[in-house]
Formats: structure tokens, C-alpha cells, sequence
């Protein structure tokens, strides 16, 4: 997916996004969070989109978010500011191909339903790598393509039309998986187990 689609898609969700897609995806969101309140830290949260999120942390985690979009940072930084979520250190603009922090900043990085929005998601899997600590999470909500069935028929057809939906329904789950990460939980999730719950951990040096 080109990076001007991404930016003119969710220029154009932005406004109603809460209540659409956002909606459809609550339930992978809730339980992502519900997993990084188990053990509150400095919290990575990459496309942050509209906050939908950010008023369920645990008031114990430090969380920034960023994401591409100005139009959905902007909704966000009205939530913080209306709700007083004072958890929420930083907000910014930035593109998850390059993030602008150090090595091992953060000790959980969260990805939900970004990366199959993204242009060269592979690139922002090394990146999230990067910044997560050694000992740290990476949590991942997201749909990936299914492999048969009618859902999988109708995923491969509107794969072409990846640009004007704002994201990719052919998206394989190989893309997100790296060596130096492993698997710790792996569930189907609803709508429909059309998504999926993903635990990678990123290890200590031996």
C-alpha cells in the first residue's frame, strides 16, 4: 500500500471511524490492553489512530502513541484532553517505517489492526523489534487472510482494492513473524474470529 493512500484513507475515516471500524474491532483492542494492564510499563502503542485505546490503560502505564495520520492524532489528543488521561505521556506524528526513539525504549509495543495498513509492514515489524526491551512484549491485534472458505474467496478478490479500503485483505501472517521474536499467545478473536490476538516476546541476551 502506497504511503499518499494510507494518508488520503484515514484522512477520509478519520470523521466516522469510531463508530465504523473502530467498532468492528473493539473487542481485539480491549483484550490487547487488557493484556498490557497485566503488567503496566512504558507502553509503545504504534497507530494510535483516534485513541480509541488510550482511556483503558492502567493508570500505572506510560504510554506514547504515534501514528501517520493528523487527522486521527488530532481526535486522539482531544480524548486525552478531554478525559484527563494523564497516563498518555506523548502523542506524535511519525511514520512506524522509521521510529524516532531509541533501541529498547519501551517495554511493551502494541500494533492494533495497523499493520496491515501500513506500507512495507515488514519494515515496521524491524522497527517495533528495535524499540522493544529485551524482556518485553510485542502485542498484536489484526486480521490475516484465511486460507480457505468463502471469507478467504472474498478476502483474494478485494485484495486489488487495498488502497481505496484503507488496508490490505490479504494479509498472511508470515508478514509479522521475525526470528528474534517467539510466540506466547496466539487466539482467533471475534467478529467472527476474522482477527487475531498475537503475543511475541522479545528475549533477554543469553
Amino acid at each position: 500500500m502506497e504511503l499518499n493512500a494510507v494518508e488520503n484513507s484515514y484522512a477520509r475515516w478519520a470523521p466516522v471511524y469510531d463508530a465504523t471500524f473502530g467498532a468492528v474491532t473493539n473487542a481485539g483492542r480491549r483484550r490487547a490492553v487488557k493484556r498490557i494492564n497485566e503488567k503496566p510499563g512504558t507502553v509503545l502503542e504504534v497507530g494510535v489512530g483516534t485513541g480509541l485505546a488510550l482511556p483503558h490503560y492502567d493508570p500505572a502505564c506510560r504510554v506514547t502513541g504515534i501514528d501517520y495520520s493528523d487527522e486521527m492524532l488530532e481526535k486522539a489528543r482531544n480524548k486525552v484532553e478531554a478525559r484527563g488521561l494523564s497516563h498518555v505521556k506523548e502523542l506524535r506524528q511519525m511514520d512506524a517505517r522509521t521510529l524516532d526513539f531509541p533501541d529498547n525504549a519501551f517495554e511493551t509495543v502494541a500494533a492494533m489492526h495497523v499493520l496491515s495498513v501500513v506500507p512495507e509492514p515488514e519494515r515496521c515489524m524491524a522497527e517495533i523489534a528495535r524499540v522493544c526491551a529485551p524482556g518485553g512484549r510485542i502485542i498484536i491485534t489484526n486480521h490475516f487472510v484465511r486460507e480457505k472458505g468463502f471469507l478467504a474467496f472474498l478476502e483474494r478478490i478485494s485484495a486489488p482494492f487495498a488502497n481505496v479500503l484503507g488496508w490490505h485483505s490479504d494479509f498472511h501472517l508470515d508478514t509479522v513473524l521475525r526470528d528474534d521474536l517467539s510466540i506466547t499467545d496466539r487466539k482467533t478473536i471475534p467478529p467472527l474470529g476474522m482477527m487475531t490476538f498475537l503475543v511475541m516476546e522479545k528475549p533477554r541476551p543469553s
